[in-house]
Formats: C-alpha cells, sequence, structure tokens
C-alpha cells in the first residue's frame, strides 16, 4: 500500500471517527473541537483528490471562522446543557423516525442510481487538462466568466439571508443605553463642559 492510499484511509478513518464523535459528545466544546478534526481530515481528502482550492477554503472557512465562531458561542453563552439533556428523552422518538425515514430516502435514492452515457464526456469537457491550466486557475475561470451571473446571485442571497437575521434578532430594550453618533457629533462643548473651581480641602 502506498503513501497515498495509507493517507486516504487514514483521513477516512479520523472523519468518520470524529463526525461520529461530535454527535455523541456530551460536552459541546468537545463537540466543536472532533467538528474541527472532522473539517481537517475532510480537508485532506480533498488535497488527495487535487482540490486544494477547496481544502484551503475548508480550513481557513469553517476551520478558521465558522467552528471557532461556535466555540466561542459555545463557551460564552450561559445555556444550562443538563436541562437541555434532560429534554432529549422526549424528542428522541421523532428524531429517530426522521432519521429512519431520511435513510430511506438515501437509500433508494442510490438504489436507482444510473450516470447518464455523456456524464464523463461533459465533465471531461468543463474541466481542462492538469498540463493546460492548474485546477485553482481553471475553477476560477468558470467562476468568473460562465457562471458569473449565479455566482453573484449566490452572493446577493447570502447577504440578504445576512441582513434578515440581523433584523429578525435585532430586538430594542428598554432601559438599556444605547450611542447615539449625531448626538454625539453635533454637541456643543460650551453647553456640555462645565468647570469647576474645587476649594483646597472640599469636594464637589
Amino acid at each position: 500500500m502506498g503513501i497515498t492510499a495509507f493517507a486516504f484511509y487514514l483521513f477516512a478513518l479520523v472523519a468518520l471517527v470524529s463526525a461520529f464523535l461530535v454527535v455523541v459528545s456530551r460536552n459541546p466544546v468537545h463537540s466543536v473541537l472532533w467538528l474541527i478534526l472532522t473539517f481537517f481530515s475532510a480537508a485532506g481528502l480533498f488535497v488527495l483528490l487535487g482540490a486544494e482550492f477547496v481544502a484551503m477554503l475548508l480550513v481557513i472557512v469553517y476551520m478558521g471562522a465558522v467552528a471557532v465562531l461556535f466555540l466561542f458561542v459555545v463557551m460564552m453563552l450561559d445555556v444550562d446543557f443538563a436541562e437541555l439533556r434532560g429534554q432529549l428523552a422526549q424528542y428522541l422518538p421523532l428524531g429517530l423516525l426522521i432519521g429512519v425515514i431520511l435513510l430511506t430516502e438515501l437509500g433508494m435514492a442510490f438504489g436507482a442510481w444510473k450516470f447518464a452515457g455523456t456524464a464523463m464526456d461533459s465533465r471531461a469537457a468543463v474541466t481542462p487538462a492538469l498540463d493546460q491550466v492548474h485546477n485553482t486557475a481553471a475553477l476560477g475561470q468558470i467562476i468568473y466568466t460562465q457562471y458569473i451571473y449565479p455566482f453573484q446571485v449566490a452572493g446577493l442571497i447570502l447577504l440578504v439571508a445576512m441582513i434578515g437575521a440581523i433584523v429578525l434578532t435585532l430586538r430594542h430594550r428598554k432601559n438599556v443605553k444605547r450611542q447615539d453618533i449625531l448626538e454625539q457629533i453635533y454637541r456643543d462643548p460650551a453647553k456640555t463642559l462645565e468647570l469647576k473651581d474645587i476649594k483646597p480641602g472640599k469636594g464637589l
């Protein structure tokens, strides 16, 4: 067995085990750490496939931003995880039912899956040969030339989703001091600043 096959089986085994531990870990912080290991193993598999750009995106975006954000949120929020685990038995039958339905649908889909006769030719027509152009450059050419408009639409959809999440979660609570930028800019020092002449031995 060569080094490539050994690396593939190693990354695949680590990804499966860490993904399983993400679900079964009782501590949410440990779950996030196992999730980071899963992303790292998946990035290694992408490198073996020759998709270095996708692997780096997985490391930078998911491991460097999303997973770390999950970790900070889990550690900073005061969530009673013991109470949440106590409610697990209440929703366990429904979760098992949904899982069985999803597995059945996946089994039916993969059981009837058939590759079209022109599938490999279509993929070869889109992907240039590696001796002509690198796969990262080819991906950039495809995204920013042939699929530029769907790419921009996807970015707008994500922007709208982000703005919608901010608007839905924004709450104006009473008795909370908020910063008013315009009031701070247009304040008059002559009216707001008062000098006091403190006599020795006396306070305000």
